[in-house]
């Protein structure tokens, strides 16, 4: 079984993607970028603050699934 995944502190988005998606104990997320949930504008400024706005989003995401950051088991950057 499976279960789309939904926060609202998390940017909107058009793509036909869910947000995360539970399935057997794991959560799997992916597309964070640095736009402001609030807004759904790209953050600009420097590197650094635009990391800390995706982090952000990730961890909306997965505390939305019912987990943290602390049990990410793999993360993939491309």
């Amino acid at each position: 079984m499976k279960d789309i995944v939904l926060t609202g502190q998390r940017p909107k988005t058009d793509r036909p993607y869910s947000q995360a998606v539970k399935s057997n104990g794991f959560l799997f997320a992916s597309g964070q970028v640095a736009l402001d949930p609030r807004s759904n504008e790209f953050l600009g400024g420097d590197i650094r603050q635009q990391t800390n706005r995706a982090m952000e989003n990730i961890k909306a995401v997965v505390e939305a699934g019912g987990s943290n950051l602390h049990h990410i088991v793999k993360a993939m950057f491309i």
